[in-house]
Protein backbone atom coordinates (compact mmCIF):
# COMPACT_ATOMS: atom_id res chain seq x y z
CA UNK A 1 0.00 0.00 0.00
CA UNK A 2 3.37 2.22 0.19
CA UNK A 3 4.31 2.10 -2.52
CA UNK A 4 1.19 2.00 -4.43
CA UNK A 5 0.19 5.60 -2.05
CA UNK A 6 3.52 7.00 -3.64
CA UNK A 7 2.19 6.45 -7.22
CA UNK A 8 -0.96 8.11 -6.31
CA UNK A 9 0.77 10.95 -4.71
CA UNK A 10 2.96 11.28 -7.99
CA UNK A 11 0.18 10.72 -10.67
CA UNK A 12 -1.53 13.60 -8.49
CA UNK A 13 1.19 16.30 -9.00
CA UNK A 14 1.69 15.16 -12.73
CA UNK A 15 -2.34 15.43 -13.76
CA UNK A 16 -2.66 18.43 -11.41
CA UNK A 17 0.26 20.17 -13.04
CA UNK A 18 -1.96 20.38 -15.98
CA UNK A 19 -5.50 20.51 -14.85
CA UNK A 20 -6.27 16.83 -14.80
CA UNK A 21 -7.53 14.87 -12.03
CA UNK A 22 -5.48 11.50 -12.58
CA UNK A 23 -8.81 8.86 -13.22
CA UNK A 24 -7.70 6.72 -15.34
CA UNK A 25 -4.11 6.13 -14.08
CA UNK A 26 -5.66 5.42 -10.80
CA UNK A 27 -7.70 2.53 -12.02
CA UNK A 28 -4.62 1.19 -14.15
CA UNK A 29 -2.31 1.32 -11.05
CA UNK A 30 -5.38 -0.35 -8.75
CA UNK A 31 -5.84 -2.99 -11.49
CA UNK A 32 -2.05 -3.72 -11.42
CA UNK A 33 -2.11 -4.49 -8.05
CA UNK A 34 -5.38 -6.33 -8.12
CA UNK A 35 -8.00 -4.02 -5.82
CA UNK A 36 -11.30 -4.75 -5.38
CA UNK A 37 -12.84 -4.32 -8.96
CA UNK A 38 -16.43 -3.28 -7.43
CA UNK A 39 -14.25 -0.44 -5.59
CA UNK A 40 -12.15 0.86 -8.58
CA UNK A 41 -14.68 3.91 -10.16
CA UNK A 42 -15.58 5.46 -6.46
CA UNK A 43 -12.02 5.68 -5.56
CA UNK A 44 -11.04 6.97 -9.27
CA UNK A 45 -14.07 9.60 -8.93
CA UNK A 46 -13.63 10.98 -5.77
CA UNK A 47 -9.78 11.23 -5.87
CA UNK A 48 -10.49 12.76 -9.36
CA UNK A 49 -12.91 15.43 -7.40
CA UNK A 50 -10.26 16.10 -4.39
CA UNK A 51 -7.22 16.86 -7.64
CA UNK A 52 -9.33 19.13 -9.44
CA UNK A 53 -11.34 20.85 -6.87
CA UNK A 54 -9.04 23.36 -5.68
CA UNK A 55 -8.26 24.36 -9.52
CA UNK A 56 -11.66 24.61 -10.70
CA UNK A 57 -12.22 26.84 -7.60
CA UNK A 58 -9.07 29.00 -8.56
CA UNK A 59 -10.45 29.51 -11.95
CA UNK A 60 -13.57 30.43 -11.00
CA UNK A 61 -12.50 32.62 -8.58
CA UNK A 62 -9.79 34.26 -11.41
CA UNK A 63 -12.59 34.52 -13.90
CA UNK A 64 -10.39 32.52 -15.73
CA UNK A 65 -12.69 30.23 -17.43
CA UNK A 66 -14.58 30.26 -20.70
CA UNK A 67 -18.25 29.08 -19.46
CA UNK A 68 -19.52 29.63 -23.11
CA UNK A 69 -16.43 26.85 -23.82
CA UNK A 70 -17.76 24.73 -21.67
CA UNK A 71 -21.56 24.56 -21.33
CA UNK A 72 -22.38 22.66 -24.78
CA UNK A 73 -19.53 20.29 -23.91
CA UNK A 74 -21.22 19.77 -19.92
CA UNK A 75 -24.73 19.52 -21.38
CA UNK A 76 -24.17 16.91 -23.58
CA UNK A 77 -22.18 14.68 -20.86
CA UNK A 78 -23.67 15.21 -17.57
CA UNK A 79 -26.38 13.01 -18.54
CA UNK A 80 -23.97 10.35 -20.21
CA UNK A 81 -22.03 10.44 -17.71
CA UNK A 82 -24.39 9.62 -14.87
CA UNK A 83 -25.75 6.88 -17.44
CA UNK A 84 -22.85 5.33 -17.92
CA UNK A 85 -21.52 4.90 -14.69
CA UNK A 86 -25.09 3.25 -13.72
CA UNK A 87 -24.31 0.47 -16.02
CA UNK A 88 -22.58 -2.73 -15.15
CA UNK A 89 -19.48 -3.83 -16.95
CA UNK A 90 -17.21 -7.25 -15.99
CA UNK A 91 -13.82 -6.76 -15.24
CA UNK A 92 -12.52 -8.31 -18.39
CA UNK A 93 -14.49 -5.52 -20.69
CA UNK A 94 -13.27 -2.88 -18.34
CA UNK A 95 -9.45 -3.65 -18.57
CA UNK A 96 -9.49 -4.36 -21.96
CA UNK A 97 -11.40 -0.23 -22.59
CA UNK A 98 -9.32 1.09 -19.66
CA UNK A 99 -5.93 -0.48 -21.66
CA UNK A 100 -7.20 1.21 -25.16
CA UNK A 101 -8.50 4.97 -23.14
CA UNK A 102 -4.80 5.15 -21.55
CA UNK A 103 -3.27 4.57 -25.05
CA UNK A 104 -5.37 6.49 -26.67
CA UNK A 105 -4.93 9.59 -23.89
CA UNK A 106 -0.91 9.58 -24.47
CA UNK A 107 -1.53 9.53 -27.86
CA UNK A 108 -3.77 12.72 -27.68
CA UNK A 109 -1.34 14.37 -24.99
CA UNK A 110 1.67 14.01 -27.21
CA UNK A 111 -0.40 15.48 -30.13
CA UNK A 112 -1.88 18.43 -26.99
CA UNK A 113 1.88 19.15 -26.04
CA UNK A 114 3.04 20.12 -29.35
CA UNK A 115 -0.09 23.14 -29.42
CA UNK A 116 1.19 24.85 -26.37
CA UNK A 117 4.59 26.47 -28.57
CA UNK A 118 2.09 28.26 -30.48
CA UNK A 119 1.81 31.37 -29.00
CA UNK A 120 -0.83 32.64 -31.82
CA UNK A 121 -4.03 30.62 -32.02
CA UNK A 122 -6.55 31.26 -34.55
CA UNK A 123 -10.02 29.86 -32.80
CA UNK A 124 -12.56 28.30 -34.49
CA UNK A 125 -15.81 28.14 -33.60
CA UNK A 126 -17.11 25.07 -32.99
CA UNK A 127 -20.87 23.93 -33.93
CA UNK A 128 -23.13 23.67 -31.05
CA UNK A 129 -24.37 20.38 -31.99
CA UNK A 130 -21.11 19.07 -32.33
CA UNK A 131 -19.84 20.26 -29.21
CA UNK A 132 -22.79 17.90 -26.81
CA UNK A 133 -22.11 15.22 -29.16
CA UNK A 134 -18.56 15.30 -28.38
CA UNK A 135 -19.40 15.81 -24.72
CA UNK A 136 -22.02 13.28 -24.92
CA UNK A 137 -19.15 10.35 -25.81
CA UNK A 138 -16.83 11.25 -23.70
CA UNK A 139 -19.10 11.66 -20.65
CA UNK A 140 -20.90 7.88 -21.21
CA UNK A 141 -16.91 6.44 -21.62
CA UNK A 142 -15.45 8.58 -18.62
CA UNK A 143 -19.16 7.52 -16.30
CA UNK A 144 -18.77 3.22 -17.63
CA UNK A 145 -14.93 3.15 -16.63
CA UNK A 146 -14.43 5.81 -14.31
CA UNK A 147 -12.89 8.53 -15.32
CA UNK A 148 -13.40 12.55 -15.50
CA UNK A 149 -12.95 12.63 -19.25
CA UNK A 150 -10.73 15.85 -18.90
CA UNK A 151 -7.56 13.87 -20.72
CA UNK A 152 -10.09 13.63 -23.90
CA UNK A 153 -11.87 16.74 -23.72
CA UNK A 154 -8.25 18.85 -22.98
CA UNK A 155 -6.23 17.61 -26.43
CA UNK A 156 -9.22 17.46 -28.84
CA UNK A 157 -10.54 21.13 -27.97
CA UNK A 158 -6.48 21.95 -29.03
CA UNK A 159 -7.18 20.03 -32.11
CA UNK A 160 -10.22 21.88 -32.74
CA UNK A 161 -8.24 25.07 -31.95
CA UNK A 162 -11.79 25.91 -29.92
CA UNK A 163 -9.88 27.99 -27.60
CA UNK A 164 -6.58 29.31 -26.16
CA UNK A 165 -4.32 27.53 -23.45
CA UNK A 166 -5.28 28.78 -21.01
CA UNK A 167 -9.30 28.44 -20.95
CA UNK A 168 -8.62 25.13 -22.27
CA UNK A 169 -7.11 24.05 -19.18
CA UNK A 170 -9.27 25.55 -17.00
CA UNK A 171 -12.61 24.24 -18.75
CA UNK A 172 -10.87 20.32 -18.52
CA UNK A 173 -10.70 21.27 -14.92
CA UNK A 174 -14.39 22.20 -14.47
CA UNK A 175 -15.46 19.56 -16.83
CA UNK A 176 -13.58 16.57 -14.89
CA UNK A 177 -15.56 17.99 -11.43
CA UNK A 178 -19.11 18.07 -12.70
CA UNK A 179 -18.39 14.92 -14.54
CA UNK A 180 -16.96 12.99 -11.54
CA UNK A 181 -19.75 13.98 -9.46
CA UNK A 182 -22.18 12.89 -12.04
CA UNK A 183 -20.04 9.43 -12.12
CA UNK A 184 -19.83 8.92 -8.13
CA UNK A 185 -23.77 10.20 -8.09
CA UNK A 186 -24.51 7.00 -10.59
CA UNK A 187 -21.84 4.71 -8.87
CA UNK A 188 -24.20 5.06 -5.99
CA UNK A 189 -26.94 3.67 -7.92
CA UNK A 190 -24.87 0.27 -7.85
CA UNK A 191 -24.97 -1.98 -5.24
CA UNK A 192 -21.47 -0.66 -3.85
CA UNK A 193 -20.28 -1.09 -0.14
CA UNK A 194 -19.80 2.17 -0.11
CA UNK A 195 -17.63 2.05 3.37
CA UNK A 196 -15.26 0.11 2.29
CA UNK A 197 -14.09 2.98 0.39
CA UNK A 198 -13.04 3.94 3.56
CA UNK A 199 -10.53 1.66 4.15
CA UNK A 200 -8.29 3.74 1.25
CA UNK A 201 -8.04 6.93 2.45
CA UNK A 202 -4.15 7.03 2.54
CA UNK A 203 -4.54 7.10 -1.25
CA UNK A 204 -7.19 10.08 -0.78
CA UNK A 205 -4.37 11.88 1.30
CA UNK A 206 -1.78 11.33 -1.11
CA UNK A 207 -3.73 12.62 -3.98
CA UNK A 208 -4.59 15.57 -2.07
CA UNK A 209 -1.28 16.82 -1.29
CA UNK A 210 -0.01 15.80 -4.93
CA UNK A 211 -2.60 17.77 -6.01
CA UNK A 212 -1.57 21.53 -4.50
CA UNK A 213 1.81 20.81 -5.62
CA UNK A 214 1.04 19.45 -8.97
CA UNK A 215 -0.94 22.89 -8.97
CA UNK A 216 2.25 24.96 -7.55
CA UNK A 217 4.55 23.77 -10.07
CA UNK A 218 2.29 24.80 -12.65
CA UNK A 219 2.57 28.41 -11.76
CA UNK A 220 5.70 28.55 -10.44
CA UNK A 221 8.37 26.11 -12.44
CA UNK A 222 7.70 24.29 -15.22
CA UNK A 223 5.73 24.84 -18.79
CA UNK A 224 2.67 23.41 -19.74
CA UNK A 225 4.57 21.86 -22.42
CA UNK A 226 7.21 19.92 -20.36
CA UNK A 227 4.09 18.88 -17.92
CA UNK A 228 2.18 17.89 -20.80
CA UNK A 229 5.14 15.95 -22.04
CA UNK A 230 5.92 14.23 -18.45
CA UNK A 231 1.99 13.48 -18.10
CA UNK A 232 1.92 11.61 -21.87
CA UNK A 233 5.04 9.37 -20.95
CA UNK A 234 3.64 8.49 -17.51
CA UNK A 235 -0.04 7.52 -19.05
CA UNK A 236 1.82 5.37 -22.02
CA UNK A 237 3.90 3.68 -19.65
CA UNK A 238 1.11 2.50 -17.76
CA UNK A 239 -0.88 1.58 -20.65
CA UNK A 240 2.05 -0.32 -21.93
CA UNK A 241 1.92 -1.66 -18.43
CA UNK A 242 -1.28 -2.58 -18.37
CA UNK A 243 -0.98 -4.48 -22.39
CA UNK A 244 1.64 -6.66 -20.55
CA UNK A 245 -0.80 -7.52 -17.77
CA UNK A 246 -3.67 -8.24 -19.85
CA UNK A 247 -1.20 -10.29 -22.11
CA UNK A 248 -0.59 -12.42 -19.16
CA UNK A 249 -3.39 -13.09 -18.30
CA UNK A 250 -4.36 -13.99 -21.80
Amino acid sequence: MIILTILFFITAILYSSIGFGGGSTYLALMLIWDFPFYIFPIIALICNIIVVFGNSINFLRTKNINLNLLKPYLIGSVPFAFFGAAISINKNLFEILLFLILLTAGIFLLLESKSFNKDQIKIRKIPKILSIIIGSIIGFISGLVGIGGGIFLSPILFLLKAGYPKHITSTASLFILVNSLFGVAGQLTKDIVFYDFLNYWPLLIAVLIGGQIGSFLNIKFLSNKILSLMTSFLVIFVAIRMGFKLLTYS
